[in-house]
């Protein structure tokens, strides 16, 4: 990976590519930027599609075509993966996905509070609770995590981090990116930047975007 791509990761998060590398699969681009990471048994790529109804512990499944609260993927594991990649099958300009700098979210709640702040799966994973903290910091970073469907507060900290962060996002103004044309691609950095998607409007229900996970850049 070219060393500019990832100085403005570093920098703001996230990077887009209008129309990339479109003779590739996103498999290809996975691997041309970083370490793919296969999440569950033949899930390397996921291909994202807006439903009216799925599985209840889903987000589409308590959500359905209404937006998605902002979370980092997967904030429920120990390790989250470090990076999501993002690329447009069929998009639409005005159904974007929507960013929050974690950095803006530890400056509004402090790093006091949020690194104190212990959480827990929703559900216990390989028959076990972890305990979480929102913020700890994990190779020169500061990993932030936060999902309020798959976390819940484990402490008096907890709860009142879990209040704070929810009337913030409640309240700023996040960044849109549309993947609207096929080959449009997004790499977030999943460990810092809070994602949402948009509400699905009518005639937006064929949106198609597929998902890849990266352990680390090279």
């Amino acid at each position: 990976m070219p060393q500019q791509i990832k100085d403005e990761i570093s920098k703001t998060g996230y990077k887009f590519f209008a129309n990339y590398r479109a003779k590739e699969s996103i498999v290809e681009i996975a691997e041309h930027f970083g370490k793919t990471l296969v999440p569950w048994k033949n899930g390397l790529v996921q291909t994202l599609v807006p439903r009216a109804e799925a599985a209840p512990n889903s987000y589409s499944g308590i959500y359905g075509l209404d937006h998605f609260p902002f979370h980092s993927d997967l904030a429920h594991w120990r390790t989250p993966p470090r990076y999501l990649l993002l690329r447009c099958i069929r998009g639409f300009a005005d159904v974007p996905t929507l960013m929050i700098d974690g950095h803006d979210l530890i400056d509004a709640i402090t790093l006091d509070i949020l690194a104190r702040a212990i959480f827990k799966p929703r559900r216990p994973r390989d028959g076990s609770v972890s305990l979480m903290r929102l913020c700890e910091p994990v190779d020169n970073v500061m990993r932030i995590r936060w999902d309020e469907v798959f976390l819940k507060p484990a402490s008096r900290i907890g709860e009142f981090a879990n209040l704070r962060v929810r009337e913030w996002l409640s309240r700023c103004t996040p960044t849109a990116v549309s993947l609207a044309e096929t080959h449009d691609t997004l790499l977030i950095d999943n460990w810092r930047m809070l994602h949402a998607r948009s509400p699905i409007l009518p005639g937006r229900e064929n949106r198609a975007i597929e998902r890849v996970y990266l352990e680390t850049l090279h």
